[in-house]
């Protein structure tokens, strides 16, 4: 499988991004005001915009990402992660009125992973804070968290990036539980290349538990292609011409946070390179497997030929 990518390579991802600070080694939460000890504490950049962006420039893109922070010390600490990673930055809008958008997410000894989170500056992101040349030199636009924009506005931009032979694609936030989240985000989906949720999402959008059948409604809403994930089962991409269905990598996991993002940006950097659905969904797989054998999207040092022999090793095991 190559992958790599020409050096003209250049996406932008738009929308949410958050700082993730995990706490590993969660017994339980103490009573009261007593305290307890943990194995470790981290943080890394991380939501649908800010944590692709990172994996997508290890992977050897050249990108530029666009949203929303705070003008306090969680979003100068979530731009130097991201700039350290390589990603162009300068499309970070500082909001002097709300904090960047973080979350706590204590991992207890089995795996588990709850979270609080705060919304913060992602809430008051909008194509105001895009600049004109936000769309120049693009081959690719991925807005993380269309739900966030609305259907119209994210449809604008997206439209926008299509009119301009820039593909697309999106991924959500959101749980997809809420009954009205597809008709708020139905106007985006004719503008999307591939939509990029994972079975939760699929499910809770359109009420199927059949994922196959779940993603062919969405296709029938307009969009080009549904790459969903499905935890430890892989992946099942559909269009309206062909079904795939690519197997998990079996690893011994420690964090899944930020799995999601990854297995965006490893199939959008092989679609991009011309491989078809199956290999891209592979890959993108075997990115995603990586990073959940440690903490956070940032876990590992890994690039795109480091993903590669993983796959390789894997595949022939």
């Amino acid at each position: 499988m190559n992958t790599e990518l020409p050096q003209s390579m250049s996406i932008a991802t738009v929308g949410v991004h958050v700082l993730d600070i995990h706490v590993i080694g969660i017994e339980s939460i103490p009573s009261g005001s007593d305290g307890a000890l943990v194995e470790s504490i981290s943080f890394s950049a991380a939501g649908t915009a800010g944590g692709t962006a990172l994996v997508l420039s290890r992977l050897g893109a050249a990108v530029r990402t666009y949203g929303a922070i705070g003008t306090d010390s969680i979003g100068r600490s979530l731009t130097d992660l991201l700039t350290a990673e390589g990603v162009d930055t300068r499309g970070l809008v500082p909001k002097s009125d709300i904090q960047t958008s973080s979350s706590v997410i204590p991992v207890r000894t089995n795996g588990d992973r709850p979270a609080w989170h705060c919304i913060g500056a992602n809430a008051g992101f909008g194509l105001d804070d895009l600049g004109p040349d936000a769309l120049d030199g693009l081959d690719h636009l991925h807005l993380g968290g269309p739900e966030f924009l609305g259907g119209p506005v994210a449809g604008e931009l997206l439209g926008r990036a299509r009119d301009r032979g820039i593909t697309t694609s999106a991924d959500l936030l959101s749980g997809g539980d809420d009954p009205g989240l597809l008709e708020w985000i139905g106007e985006a989906l004719p503008h999307i290349d591939y939509l990029l949720p994972n079975d939760e999402q699929v499910r809770g959008l359109t009420g199927s538990d059949d994922l196959e059948a779940g993603a062919r409604s969405l296709l029938e809403r307009g969009v080009g292609c549904v790459a969903l994930t499905r935890g430890a089962d892989g992946a099942l991409v559909v269009t309206g011409d062909e079904v795939v269905a690519v197997p998990a990598f079996a690893v011994d996991v420690v964090d899944t946070t930020g799995c999601g993002d990854s297995f965006s940006a490893g199939f959008i950097t092989a679609r991009h390179r011309g491989l078809d659905l199956a290999a891209a969904a592979e890959f993108g797989c075997a990115v995603a497997a990586h990073v959940a054998q440690g903490i956070g999207t940032a876990a590992n040092s890994y690039d795109l030929a480091t993903v590669e022999a993983f796959a390789e090793a894997h595949r022939s095991s």
